[in-house]
């Protein structure tokens, strides 16, 4: 215990950078979930081909060998990034891919009568996916959002790999130099215990309150 407390300060600064990783690189997902997810279900065909093969390529490729190609591979061609970004980047690609496919999960829920009643109105494709069918299919994968968010935290402990300076880096850090590893990742995980229990019951909640009955 003595060992955690006189090194709370390098611990909490691991800890922000995990909940900036977590918070950020899931907006980032969100994102690329959506437009992905657009593609897919959209009228052009090249997009839906090419949404397709970007989706199942990044669900198949280990995160790790992404965060690699991130900070590794891209200085190549002159894209230099930090590993805070590059976890970013490689995070947000990992798990937007992911989003995509429960997000269109939620779309291929909402009864195709909407989609046709707001086309009978002459709203564009983009107005009736955004006006008419999102809102009701991210109601439907409220939880599912929820268990990928609760993956994508965990996920972050993999940006270590590349020196990311998150909670399990700096455990790991301190746990070497003092020959204790045990202690420190033992508070670690704690730590994303205590980030994740929130998070879950916030869901729990916002899935009762937003669930559509069918």
């Amino acid at each position: 215990m003595d060992l955690v407390l006189d090194n709370l300060d390098l611990l909490r600064q691991g800890l922000w950078l995990t909940v900036q990783l977590s918070l950020l690189g899931f907006a980032g997902a969100f994102v690329v979930g959506v437009v992905l997810a657009a593609c897919r279900v959209g009228p052009v065909g090249p997009l839906r081909r090419a949404a397709t093969v970007f989706t199942e390529a990044m669900r198949n490729v280990p995160l790790v060998v992404l965060l690699y190609l991130v900070y590794f591979g891209l200085p190549k061609v002159d894209l230099l990034f930090s590993p805070f970004q590059s976890g970013l980047i490689g995070m947000s690609l990992y798990s937007g891919a992911y989003m995509a496919e429960t997000i269109r999960s939620g779309i291929n829920s909402v009864a195709t009568g909407q989609a046709e009643a707001a086309r009978s109105l002459g709203l564009t494709f983009l107005q009736v996916l955004g006006l008419v069918i999102l809102p009701q299919a991210l109601r439907t994968v409220v939880q599912p959002i929820g268990n990928l968010f609760s993956a994508h935290v965990k996920n972050t402990a993999i940006a270590a790999t590349i020196g990311a300076f998150e909670l399990t880096y700096v455990a790991n850090q301190i746990g070497e130099a003092e020959a204790e590893a045990i202690t420190l990742l033992v508070a670690a995980g704690i730590g994303y215990v205590l980030m994740l229990l929130p998070t879950g019951w916030l869901f729990s909640v916002l899935e009762r309150r937003l669930v559509v009955h069918r």
